[in-house]
């Protein structure tokens, strides 16, 4: 079975002063895998776009990118579209007892070969790059001998325990050091941790950003704009494929997780960047974003 949600994404920047120019890239719209397929997908910028374009960049997401050259103070955009996701085909358990340290060997020996895309995902990365100190805390879930599996069960516990989640004590350009150091963050310092302790053993691993469907309380209604983007990150497993784990809720992800974008770490996908032109400054921020269930 499949399930078809509808996810909306706006995002709406007001500004001190006039803009003269707006020009923007954005990774908002969900891809094509083999258990997700997207029926429709729109993105529409307020004012009207004088270019607005999509491209596949090199890690096969889907991009879009915009260009106003109007005057304005206030710029809209915003994502929508129609997803399918179907369940896991078979249960994690049964993707095979290869030891971690195996995989690390088929690595470095090149015995992946055939998966040359998950071979790129060991090097280190701006925001997730190998260290002793990841190395270090990785040990304790990655005993000699332990199945990848049970290795990646453990790491998404520990560091679900060992890390507060805290809303605004980091931003996308705090260092992953400083959040391990003070044990708090939000989804995608759990995320880049994950792939930095991986990558520091010689496993592969990738960020991914996308949306989770979340669940109001027990007899009350769902309410509208509070969802919001989520990451995590996706291990290697051989014979098997990728498998994405969510430190953040300490779980495999399953049929409720909408994929938007995969890379190295964040820096690859951000949901929206740009550049404007303008003496002014950003006077707000407002993101909302919707995922609801078809």
């Amino acid at each position: 079975m499949a399930r078809t949600y509808r996810v909306t994404h706006r995002t709406e920047y007001r500004y001190t002063k006039r803009v003269t120019a707006s020009y923007g890239q954005l990774h908002l719209l969900p891809r094509e895998l083999e258990r997700q397929h997207r029926r429709s997908a729109t993105v529409t910028v307020t004012p009207t776009a004088d270019v607005l374009t999509g491209r596949e960049d090199f890690f096969g997401n889907s991009v879009s990118y915009f260009e106003i050259h109007a005057p304005h103070r206030r710029l809209t955009v915003t994502a929508d579209s129609v997803v399918e996701v179907a369940e896991r085909a078979r249960d994690v358990s049964l993707m095979g007892a290869v030891r971690w340290e195996d995989v690390a060997r088929a690595v470095a020996d090149g015995g992946l070969a055939e998966h040359l895309e998950a071979t790129q995902y060991v090097l280190g990365s701006p925001l997730a790059a190998p260290a002793e100190r990841y190395r270090a805390y990785a040990a304790e879930s990655f005993r000699p001998g332990r199945p990848l599996i049970e290795c990646l069960e453990s790491l998404s516990t520990r560091i679900h325990a060992d890390f507060r989640y805290k809303p605004g004590s980091t931003s996308v350009t705090t260092p992953l050091a400083d959040a391990f150091r003070r044990r708090r963050g939000v989804c995608q310092d759990f995320a880049h941790l994950g792939i930095a302790c991986l990558r520091s053993l010689g496993l592969p691993a990738r960020y991914v950003s996308g949306y989770l469907e979340t669940e109001p309380a027990p007899g009350r209604p769902k309410l509208t704009g509070v969802d919001g983007s989520h990451a995590w990150f996706s291990a290697f497993v051989p014979e098997s494929g990728w498998l994405d784990v969510d430190p953040t809720n300490d779980q495999f992800t399953s049929d409720r997780y909408i994929v938007t974008a995969q890379g190295r770490d964040y820096g690859d996908v951000p949901p929206l960047g740009g550049v404007i032109y303008t003496e002014g400054r950003t006077e707000s921020l407002k993101v909302a974003v919707d995922v609801v269930a078809i």
